[in-house]
C-alpha cells in the first residue's frame, strides 16, 4: 500500500481508505461506461441489494480489470486491514488470523449509478469484508451538505434530550477513493439533486481460515490457498455463489 492510505478509528471501529491508481480509474470508469450502455449485458444486482437506484449492475471475473483490482487492490487492502487491527490484539486472541492460515476471496462485485433522488438505505452486507471505490462523483456532491456522501453508522441514534449525539460518520465521495470496512458495519447513501450521476462500485470478500498443519484432509483435498494475497485471488463473482474456482 501507498502513502495515501490510512485506517480511520470509528467508535472505536476501523475503516480503511486509500486510493487506485490513475491508470486504473481510468479502465473502470470505461469499463462502467460500457456497462451502463448495455446494461443487458450485465446481470442485474437490484433484485438482491438494498439500494433504490437508477442501475445496479453484477460485475463478472472475465472483466480483466476487474481481476486486477482485486487482486493489486482490494485484497492487499483487506490484509492490511487484518494485519493493522489483529497486530493490536493479544497474541492469544488472533485465532486463525496469522499469514498463511487464511486465505481472501472476492465473491461480489456490482456497479452501481445513483441519480437524484436515488438513495441506498442503511444496511450491511454477507461475507467478511465490504467496500465502496468511487469512480464519478457529481460536483453538487460536497462538504457543505450531507447530500450523496456515504454514511456509516453506529450503534446508538441522536436524541438530543438526551444528549446523545448519535454515531455517524459522513464521508465525502472522491474519484479514485475506496473504503473497506468489516461487512457486518451498517452504512448507507442519501440522496442528492441536480444533474449527473454517482459511479461507484461495491464488493464482498471472504476471508476463510485454513487448516492449521497437520489438521484436516490432505493437501491434495484441500482447497487451494489461492486467495491469500501473496497468491494468486480465487475469485467468485457469481450471483448462485457456486464454490469458487480460481483463475488469475
Amino acid at each position: 500500500m501507498d502513502s495515501s492510505t490510512e485506517v480511520l478509528a470509528l467508535f472505536p471501529r476501523y475503516v480503511l481508505k486509500s486510493r487506485l491508481p490513475e491508470g486504473m480509474l481510468g479502465e473502470l470508469l470505461q469499463l462502467a461506461e460500457q456497462v451502463l450502455a448495455q446494461p443487458e449485458q450485465s446481470p442485474d444486482a437490484s433484485t438482491k441489494l438494498a439500494g433504490q437506484l437508477a442501475q445496479q449492475r453484477e460485475l463478472g471475473p472475465h472483466h480483466a480489470c476487474i481481476q486486477s483490482l482485486c487482486s493489486s487492490e482490494i485484497l492487499p487492502a483487506c490484509e492490511h486491514w487484518i494485519r493493522h487491527v489483529i497486530d493490536r490484539q493479544p497474541p492469544q486472541g488472533r485465532g486463525p488470523w496469522t499469514p498463511g492460515r487464511y486465505r481472501l476471496q472476492m465473491i461480489d462485485v456490482w456497479l452501481n449509478a445513483q441519480r437524484a433522488g436515488d438513495y441506498n438505505p442503511m444496511h450491511t452486507h454477507g461475507g467478511s469484508f465490504s467496500g465502496v471505490i468511487f469512480l464519478r462523483v457529481p460536483p453538487q456532491i460536497h462538504n457543505d451538505s450531507f447530500d450523496g456522501q456515504l454514511c456509516f453508522h453506529g450503534p446508538e441514534e441522536w436524541h438530543i434530550q438526551s444528549f446523545r449525539t448519535g454515531m455517524a460518520q459522513y464521508v465525502l465521495p472522491v474519484a479514485g477513493e475506496f473504503y473497506v470496512f468489516p461487512a457486518w458495519q451498517p452504512h448507507s447513501v442519501p440522496p442528492f439533486r441536480g444533474n449527473g450521476e454517482r459511479w461507484s462500485l461495491a464488493f464482498n470478500v471472504v476471508a476463510v481460515p485454513m487448516p492449521a498443519p497437520g489438521v484436516g484432509p490432505p493437501a491434495s483435498a484441500a482447497a487451494p490457498a489461492t486467495g491469500h494475497v501473496t497468491g494468486r485471488p480465487n475469485l467468485s463473482l457469481s450471483t448462485s455463489r457456486q464454490r469458487p474456482g480460481g483463475f488469475a
